[in-house]
């Protein structure tokens, strides 16, 4: 990147700790991705219907540190060897955070390491580099997950300004909550996909919230009540085929939305490349979409691959790597730590 300032190569682990996937990585400046692991705990909070997390935070306890030694150990590298161990200061769990960032303090204060704190949803808006090297600023950027939607304007790293965002559900919980009304397992988002497949997106009539409201924002809670209503309509046992018919009828309406909207904030700002970041962003539909009218309007848009999409150590290694290298960071050496589970984009320092 044409922001790195520091001449000697830079190599940097990092823990991602923020929800229910324990993701680490090394990254090396000069050499890129060394090495990662990636632990999700899917399976063990899909009898639940949700992420619990007191169940997360012990979870993250047992596995944080073993993938720490392989991650390690794959990169042909010892803790001596390291820079700078980075982990996710917020927003997530509470705490969740708390392990990364405690495990992270005493791996640095034993290695007499420097210590820094990374923002998960900076490291989130940054993934897409990881998989398109050629990648320049500026660029918007469409973030959708879970727990965020929201479009931004990046003009340059750590230069990012707020173009709209949901008043409500994200688009991810939209995918979620329609997903369980049709009574799909957990995770929702993908396992409705997957339904959607063999589905008619057109045999229901869904409302697309705020798709001309004049601005950037997004909602998805009247989406996700119209989806209510159509459920309790087909009765206690509905066919097969309406199921899948409404399920792709929903994320329909979902990408319909996220397209339009990311298409709009093209032409507010009049950059030439999206950005598409979180774990939303490895939906199909979406990318179909987007695909789409990117090429219509002669315009660039990038993905993170698909391993990289959801919650993972790559993408905290290497934000952090490029805010050193640009020298827009300072670790720190007290080895004290703090975590921030309520945390803005626009609160981070430049």
């Amino acid at each position: 990147m044409s922001t790195v300032r520091n001449s000697a190569p830079l190599r940097v682990l990092g823990l991602e700790t923020s929800c229910d996937e324990t993701g680490v990585a090394v990254y090396d400046s000069a050499r890129g991705l060394l090495a990662d692991a990636l632990h999700s705990q899917v399976a063990m909070h899909a009898d639940y219907g949700g992420v619990v997390p007191e169940l997360a935070s012990r979870d993250h306890i047992a596995r944080t540190l073993p993938l720490v030694q392989r991650t390690l150990q794959q990169a042909g590298c010892a803790l001596r060897d390291i820079d700078v161990i980075a982990y996710t200061q917020g927003p997530g769990l509470a705490g969740a955070l708390l392990v990364g960032a405690g495990l992270a303090a005493a791996l640095a204060m034993g290695a007499g390491k420097p210590l820094l704190g990374v923002h998960h949803l900076e490291g989130h808006l940054l993934s897409p580099l990881l998989s398109e090297p050629d990648l320049r600023f500026p660029f918007v950027a469409l973030l959708v997950s879970g727990g965020h939607t929201m479009l931004l304007d990046v003009a340059a790293l750590g230069s990012y300004r707020l173009l709209g965002e949901t008043v409500d559900d994200a688009a991810g919980e939209a995918f979620d909550k329609s997903a369980k009304l049709l009574g799909l397992g957990y995770p929702g988002g993908p396992e409705l996909a997957r339904l959607a497949e063999s589905g008619d997106p057109h045999a229901f009539a869904l409302p697309r919230p705020m798709l001309h409201s004049g601005d950037l924002d997004f909602s998805f809670a009247g989406l996700k009540t119209a989806v209510l209503t159509r459920v309790r309509a087909m009765g206690d046992a509905p066919p097969d085929q309406a199921r899948a018919d409404l399920a792709a009828a929903a994320q329909h309406a979902i990408t319909d939305v996220l397209a339009a909207k990311a298409m709009a904030a093209l032409a507010a700002t009049g950059r030439s490349t999206l950005v598409v970041a979180g774990g939303v962003g490895a939906n199909r539909s979406l990318r179909a979409k987007l695909d789409a009218a990117c090429a219509a309007r002669g315009a660039r848009v990038c993905y993170p691959a698909l391993s990289w999409c959801t919650d993972n150590g790559p993408m905290i290694a290497h934000a952090a790597c490029l805010r050193l290298c640009a020298g827009l960071a300072t670790p720190r050496r007290d080895y004290g730590f703090d975590i921030r589970p309520r945390w803005d984009l626009d609160e981070l320092d430049r």
